[in-house]
C-alpha cells in the first residue's frame, strides 16, 4: 500500500464537505450554501377515475359500507367483466370522504393492478411494494421481499391509508401488500374468491350480474336515450343477450356508438347467434369478453380446465357433481374438486346444494374451448356419457317407483357412478329436480341420432309424469319420443309412446288429440298382434269418449278392452276398465251432479297406483267423482263394476289401484241408498 495515498479506509462513508490533512492547526471554517431538506412527496391519490356510465349497484355499495365497519380488509370477487374494479373505485372514492367533508384516509389512497390474469403473469409483490413505498416517500427500498414487507408495515403502522389491490391472482400475492396500521383499509378484487385471506381477518363480497333494468340503463347511457327509444325492444334484447355482464354491455354500446347508422336491431340479431356472440363483443384496443375469459381459463389446472371444456358441451343449463363426473369419466370426488376450482375462479356459479350453472357468455366460451381443444370423438363421447347417466339413473328410479311396469329394453352403457337416491321419496325427488336435464338429454340424444336413447329417456320419465303430472313437459317429451321411436324402427316403443303420450294429452284436456293418438296405437297394436297394447288403446279410447260426453262409444271401447285383456290374461287391465264403466254408470243416473261431491284424492300421486305403467289411465280425477243420484238402478250397476274392480286389483296385489276403486264403491253404495255400507267402504279406502 502506498504510504502517501489518500484513501479512506474501513469502508467509511462521508456525507457533506470534508477536509483531509496530516496536521490541523486552529479552527476551520467552511462557508457552504445549506442544502434544503428533500421535498415531501405529494400525498398519493392513485384511485382510478369512476366511469361516467357507472350504473346501479346501490345494494353492493351499501354492503361494502357494512363490511368496512366490520373489518379493515375486504375481498370483492366475481367473474371477469362483472365490474369489480368500477364498483370498488366508486365506493372507495365515496367512503374516503368522512363526515363534514374530511378525508377518512388523509395519508393517501394507493392503487395497484396485480395483473392476476395478464399474459405476462401476475405482478410480483416486490414490484408493488416498491411502488407503494416510493409513493410514501421512502427513498431507499430494499430488494428482498421480506425486508420490503417489514419496512412497508413499519411505514404504514401509524398511517391511515386506503389501499386498492386490483385483480389479485392468489391470497399469497396480496398478503404482503396489506398495510400495517389499524386505521387503514385494504380492498382486494379478484376473479377468484381468495378464501385464504380469511385467516387475515378478511370479509367477503361476491359481486353478481346486473339485473335487466340496470343492464338496459347502462346500455342507454352508452348509446344515448334517443337511440334507445327508437327501438326499445331491440335494446332490451341486446342487454338480455349480454347476460347482465357490465363488460359485455359496455362493449355492445361502444360498438353501437361507433356505428351511429346501424340499427340496434342489427346488434341484437348478431348477438343472438351463439357462434358469433363473443366475437361481436370485441373492440380493438379494449379488453374483450373473450380475452377476459381466456385469462381466467389459462390459469386453471389441467383437471379443472378439462371439466370446464366438457361442461361447456352440456345441453342442460344446470348440473350437479354426478353429471360433471359422467362428463369427464371420473369419480364424484374428483369431479367435486374440479368443480370447487371453477367456483373459486368464478367461472361457475353454485346456485344451491350440489347445483351449478354457467353464465351464458362463460358457457359459450367453454364450448369454444372444447371445440378448439377436444377432438370430435371426445366431444361425442362426453355427451353420450352424460345422456347415458341420465338414462341409467332415470331407469333406476322408474324400476323403484313403478316396479309393475313392463320396461322395454334399454341400450345405454352404465356409467359406473353411484345411484343418487336410496328410497322412493328420493327417487321421485331426483326425477322432479332433474326434469329439465332429462328433457335436455332426450333432445341431445335425438339431435345426435341416438334415437333409442331418446325414446328410452322419455319412457324412463314415466313415474315423474304419473306422480307430478307436468302436462306440458309430458306432451313435449312424448312427441319427441314418438318421432325417435319411429326413426329407430321400434314398433313396440312407438306404441308405448302413443299410449303414454295420449294419457298426458287427455289429462291436459286435449281429448281430440288423445283420441287420435289412441286410434293410431290401436291400429299399430292390431297390426303387430299385441293384445296388451290393443287393450290399452281401447281402454284409453273408452276414457276419452266418456270425457267427450259419448258414453255409448265409451262402453263399447271398454267392453272390447275387457274382452281383449281377459283373452290375453291381464286381470289388472280388466279391473281398470271396470272402474271407468262404473263411473259411466254413475254419470247416467238421473239427477247426478259429478262436481257436487268430493271424490278420492287422485292428484299428484295420491290414490294413483305408483306401480302403474301407461295402463294406469284410471280416468278418475277429482272432477269425475260421482255425486248424489236418484237412479238406484244405475248406482247398483256401478256398485257391481266397482266391487269387481276392487276385488280384481286386490287379487293381483295392487292395493294402490284398489284404493280409488273402493272409494268409488263407497259413493256408489251411498247413491244406491246403502249409506252405512258406503260410509264403511269410504273409511276403508
Amino acid at each position: 500500500m502506498d504510504p502517501q495515498g489518500n484513501a479512506i479506509g474501513g469502508g467509511a462513508r462521508i456525507d457533506g464537505p470534508s477536509v483531509q490533512a496530516r496536521d490541523v492547526h486552529g479552527g476551520i471554517h467552511l462557508h457552504t450554501t445549506p442544502v434544503p431538506p428533500p421535498a415531501r412527496p405529494p400525498v398519493p391519490r392513485q384511485l382510478l377515475p369512476v366511469s361516467a356510465h357507472f350504473t346501479d349497484r346501490k345494494r353492493d355499495l351499501a354492503a361494502l359500507d357494512e363490511l368496512a365497519a366490520a373489518a379493515p380488509l375486504i375481498v370483492v370477487s366475481g367473474p371477469a367483466g362483472v365490474g369489480k374494479t368500477a364498483l370498488v373505485s366508486r365506493w372507495l372514492r365515496g367512503t374516503a370522504g368522512g363526515e363534514g367533508g374530511g378525508d377518512r384516509f388523509p395519508d393517501g389512497h394507493l392503487y395497484a393492478d396485480l395483473r392476476g390474469h395478464s399474459p405476462d403473469g401476475p405482478a410480483p409483490p416486490t414490484e408493488v411494494l416498491g411502488q407503494f413505498l416510493r409513493a410514501l416517500g421512502v427513498g431507499q427500498v430494499p430488494a428482498e421481499l421480506a425486508e420490503q414487507t417489514a419496512l412497508w408495515r413499519s411505514v404504514t403502522a401509524g398511517l391511515r391509508l386506503a389501499v386498492m389491490l386490483d385483480n389479485a391472482y392468489t391470497a399469497a400475492q396480496a398478503r404482503p401488500l396489506l398495510p400495517g396500521g389499524e386505521g387503514s383499509l385494504a380492498v382486494v378484487t379478484s376473479r377468484a374468491r381468495l378464501t385464504g385471506l380469511r385467516t387475515d381477518g378478511a370479509v367477503f363480497h361476491q359481486l353478481g350480474l346486473l339485473d335487466r333494468e340496470a343492464a338496459v340503463e347502462l346500455l342507454t347511457r352508452g348509446i344515448g336515450r334517443e337511440r334507445f327509444e327508437r327501438d326499445e325492444a331491440a335494446a332490451g334484447k341486446v342487454a338480455e343477450l349480454c347476460g347482465g355482464l357490465p363488460l359485455a354491455v359496455c362493449l355492445a354500446s361502444a360498438r353501437l356508438a361507433s356505428r351511429p347508422r346501424q340499427p340496434v336491431r342489427a346488434m341484437a340479431d348478431a348477438l343472438a347467434r351463439d357462434q358469433t356472440r363473443l366475437a361481436v363483443l370485441t373492440i380493438e384496443g379494449e379488453t374483450a369478453v373473450q380475452s377476459a375469459l381466456d385469462g381466467s381459463y389459462a390459469v386453471l389446472d389441467e383437471e379443472a380446465a378439462r371439466l370446464y371444456r366438457r361442461l361447456g358441451l352440456l345441453p342442460m343449463p344446470v348440473f350437479d357433481t354426478c353429471v360433471a363426473a359422467a362428463a369427464c369419466a371420473v369419480s364424484p370426488e374428483e369431479a367435486d374438486r374440479a368443480l370447487d376450482a371453477l367456483v373459486e375462479a368464478n367461472l361457475l356459479e353454485d346456485i344451491g346444494p350440489d347445483t351449478f350453472r354457467f353464465h351464458d357468455l362463460v358457457r359459450l366460451h367453454a364450448r369454444e374451448r372444447a371445440t378448439a381443444d377436444e377432438t370430435e370423438q371426445t366431444r361425442e363421447e362426453t355427451l353420450r356419457r352424460v345422456v347415458d347417466w341420465h338414462l341409467a339413473t332415470a331407469t333406476e328410479a322408474q324400476r323403484r317407483l313403478t316396479p309393475a311396469q313392463a320396461v322395454l329394453e334399454r341400450e345405454h352403457v352404465p356409467p359406473g357412478l353411484p345411484v343418487p337416491f336410496d328410497d322412493d321419496a328420493g327417487a321421485l325427488a331426483w326425477l322432479d329436480a332433474h326434469r329439465t336435464g332429462l328433457m335436455a338429454a332426450a333432445r341431445c340424444a335425438a339431435e345426435h341420432g341416438w334415437d333409442g336413447r331418446a325414446w328410452q329417456l322419455v319412457d324412463a320419465m314415466w313415474p315423474l309424469f304419473l306422480r307430478m303430472r307436468p302436462y306440458d313437459l309430458w306432451i313435449e317429451a312424448h312427441e319427441l319420443g314418438l318421432s325417435a321411436a319411429r326413426r329407430a324402427g321400434h314398433p313396440a316403443a312407438e306404441r308405448q309412446m302413443l299410449n303414454s303420450g295420449a294419457i298426458g294429452l287427455r289429462g291436459a284436456g286435449r281429448t281430440a288429440d288423445a283420441i287420435s293418438w289412441y286410434e293410431r296405437s290401436l291400429a299399430a297394436a292390431r297390426a303387430a298382434g299385441d293384445a296388451r297394447d290393443e287393450g290399452q288403446a281401447l281402454h284409453g279410447l273408452g276414457g276419452c269418449c266418456r270425457d267427450a260426453g259419448r258414453p255409448r262409444e265409451a262402453v263399447r271401447y271398454l267392453e272390447a278392452a275387457i274382452e281383449v285383456w281377459e283373452r290375453c290374461g291381464y286381470p289388472r287391465g280388466v279391473a281398470l276398465s271396470r272402474i271407468i264403466l262404473g263411473e259411466i254408470a254413475l254419470d247416467a243416473a238421473p239427477g247426478s251432479d259429478p262436481g257436487a261431491a268430493p271424490g278420492p284424492d287422485l292428484g299428484a300421486g295420491g290414490g294413483t297406483d305408483p306401480d302403474a305403467g301407461p295402463d294406469a289411465d284410471l280416468g278418475a280425477r277429482p272432477d269425475d267423482a260421482p255425486g248424489p243420484a236418484s237412479g238406484a238402478r244405475a248406482a247398483e250397476r256401478a256398485v257391481r263394476y266397482f266391487e269387481r274392480a276392487h276385488a280384481g286389483l286386490l287379487a293381483v296385489g295392487d292395493p294402490y289401484g284398489a284404493a280409488p276403486a273402493q272409494a268409488f264403491l263407497g259413493y256408489a253404495h251411498a247413491l244406491a241408498g246403502a249409506y252405512e255400507t258406503g260410509q264403511a267402504e269410504l273409511e276403508r279406502a
